[in-house]
């Protein structure tokens, strides 16, 4: 078995996919914990060491993922994802990139690339995308219209919400979010006591529909994305095929050692 063959096979163990697991996790906690002044005056020396280790552990995989994989490394985009975050990390801390330094706590993301679980939801995300780009498109559409409904109709009673187009869309998306939208509400309906239909059916399209519709797309995407049951055992599969060729040329390779002249 070569050393690049070797090397592949030690990254893809899963007891060493889990500590690299556990080094991230252990890595976000001490950066969060660099953030109190208390802690960093009794054992901020640790945290440092800390943080260079991880690093350290971080830099080395990607070298030895790099030299494990040669060119099909740049053929996973996870791959790209890594060694962007860990780059940003050896940037130096001092002169005019020192707010990048704040910029550490991304090696946590790194947590999405290292659990397949989570690698799937980011895929399900991505693949939904163009759906949920209408639906956005959709919802700012609606925005639209209700702001100048509401302008022409609350713009002269309530001016400090509705006085102006800008205003009245900030007014609708607070609204939206559910953020104070009863008092501003009551303050129409003290002028006009019909504007609760307009203020309940706007909620009711801008804020459930199109909440639900982005749920709606987002499940679709990850029951799509999620691998069939046939799929499933076409990988354990090939796994298993995958393992006997490996054996296979272990044993070989013993085999052309010992007829090999001494």
């Amino acid at each position: 078995m070569s050393r690049q063959e070797r090397v592949r096979r030690f990254l893809e163990n899963r007891l060493v996919q889990r500590a690299v697991i556990v080094v991230i996790v252990v890595n976000a906690i001490t950066i969060g914990m660099e953030t109190s002044s208390r802690l960093m005056d009794e054992i901020g020396g640790l945290l440092h060491a800390v943080d260079r280790i991880a690093l350290v552990v971080f830099t080395t995989e990607i070298a030895a993922r790099l030299y494990a994989y040669r060119r099909s490394f740049f053929k996973d985009p996870w791959n790209w994802f890594d060694t962007v975050i860990v780059a940003v990390a050896l940037i130096p801390a001092s002169g005019p990139t020192s707010v990048l330094r704040a910029l550490r706590i991304l090696r946590a993301l790194r947590l999405v690339s290292a659990v397949p679980s989570m690698r799937r939801v980011v895929g399900a995300l991505l693949t939904a995308m163009p759906g949920m780009a209408s639906i956005i498109g959709l919802l700012v559409l609606l925005i639209y219209i209700a702001a100048v409904i509401a302008t022409k109709l609350f713009g002269d009673i309530v001016p400090e919400r509705f006085d102006e187009l800008p205003r009245s869309l900030f007014t609708l998306f607070q609204i939206m979010t559910g953020d104070d939208w009863g008092n501003v509400a009551q303050d129409v309906m003290e002028h006009k006591p019909w504007a609760w239909l307009f203020f309940i059916a706007y909620i009711l399209m801008s804020t459930f529909v199109a909440l639900n519709l982005f749920i709606a797309v987002v499940v679709n995407a990850m029951h799509e994305n999620e691998p069939s049951a046939a799929e499933r055992q076409t990988r354990a599969e090939l796994n298993a095929v995958r393992q006997e060729l490996a054996a296979l040329n272990a044993k070989l390779d013993q085999l052309l050692l010992r007829d090999e002249p001494s």
